[in-house]
């Protein structure tokens, strides 16, 4: 019901600007909501008859319906409880990987493209076969186990950074990952949307107690400054304080570790420091197949892998996070080692290969 009331409002305000109440509306706009709800109603019949299917069967249902017309039954669905219990699993030798999402990220293009001209990032999304829209991705948290171990890798945002964000823990647990089944967490790195989800946000601890908790020294050592938030620019000093306030809390857990360490058998950390000081992935090898596990690496579907050497507003040293991303690509495109992106669509697997002087993803 809450969310119905949220896209009524969110209907009104597109047909009658911001909403003051629900008592007049224009004639147009009460059809549309009609029409929305009926189409809610078609869209609850649907996906009852989708109970034993995860989003991928939605997404095959969803490229044959018009977004325009379904969109926001679509969307309600994501965001439902159902949607909550969706995971992928695979399996890579010996080693089981799960992905659990933990919401939507949405950031502003002047930030992640800070001064990038608009035509010039629609032509790169229109040789890829796509139509620009904004900035609105996944966030792909994986889980893998092997040889007795559950290790997490990254822990999402948690209910304090973003709306949209913060679903990871309750759908872990749908998924069978309750925090005391977890033996290792690994940082990739700091940002809010990788770090601020391990604290208990009721206990103030961390919600992985009997884990070990392991992050890049070089990482910990950054955000452990007294003044780190002035060494930042002024949009993420607020963001810096809040990074540190948590790892202080879970700081007498942490073991630092470093690129190149084997943290269990065929799961290897490797050095892509420049989206931040300390940034690692995960190398996971096992019976003949491999796996990236990114991070923030490569971070969107287009513009990481068509223009690898574009300034990426997040990037904390924009030439290395280039560096990092260039022989990453060129890494996963020679090697055919498919990639989990943290913020590529769902469920964030893919494959890179070379189209000229840069590369494509081709997904899945």
């Amino acid at each position: 019901a809450r969310r119905r009331r949220d896209r009524d409002d969110q209907l009104h305000e597109r047909h009658d600007g911001p909403a003051q109440g629900r008592a007049v509306h224009a004639p147009d706009a009460l059809a549309q909501r009609d029409r929305v709800h009926g189409q809610f109603n078609l869209a609850e019949r649907l996906f009852a008859c989708l109970d034993a299917f995860d989003k991928v069967a939605v997404d095959v249902l969803a490229a044959f319906v018009r977004r325009d017309r379904l969109g926001l039954a679509f969307e309600w669905y994501y965001e439902s409880p159902r949607y909550a219990l969706s995971r992928f699993l695979m399996r890579l030798g010996e080693i089981e990987l799960v992905v659990v999402s933990d919401g939507l990220l949405e950031q502003p293009t002047s930030l992640l493209l800070p001064g990038r001209d608009k035509g010039a990032i629609e032509k790169t999304f229109a040789d890829a076969g796509r139509t620009f829209s904004g900035f609105r991705s996944e966030v792909n948290i994986a889980v893998l186990r092997t040889g007795g171990e559950t290790i997490l890798i990254d822990t999402g945002a948690g209910p304090d950074f973003m709306p949209t964000l913060g679903k990871a823990q309750e759908r872990m647990e749908a998924a069978g990952l309750k925090g005391d089944t977890i033996t290792k967490v690994l940082l990739t790195h700091a940002h809010p949307d990788h770090l601020w989800g391990v604290i208990d946000p009721l206990g103030g601890d961390t919600l992985f107690e009997k884990a070990e908790h392991l992050m890049p020294a070089a990482e910990f050592d950054f955000w452990m400054q007294p003044d780190v938030h002035l060494r930042l620019p002024d949009a993420f000093q607020g963001m810096a304080q809040g990074t540190q306030r948590r790892l202080k809390v879970i700081a007498p857990r942490i073991k630092a570790v470093k690129p190149g360490v084997e943290i269990a058998p065929g799961v290897t950390l490797v050095d892509t420091a420049g989206h931040t000081p300390g940034h690692v992935s995960v190398h996971v090898k096992s019976g003949g197949q491999q796996l990236l596990i990114g991070g923030d690496v490569i971070v969107h579907p287009v513009i990481s892998v068509s223009e690898p050497d574009w300034i990426w507003g997040p990037d904390m040293d924009a030439t290395k996070a280039a560096a990092s991303r260039r022989r990453t690509l060129d890494q996963l495109a020679t090697g055919s080692i498919q990639l989990l992106g943290y913020h590529l669509p769902w469920p964030g697997l893919g494959r890179v290969e070379r189209k000229g002087t840069a590369y494509r993803l081709v997904q899945g």
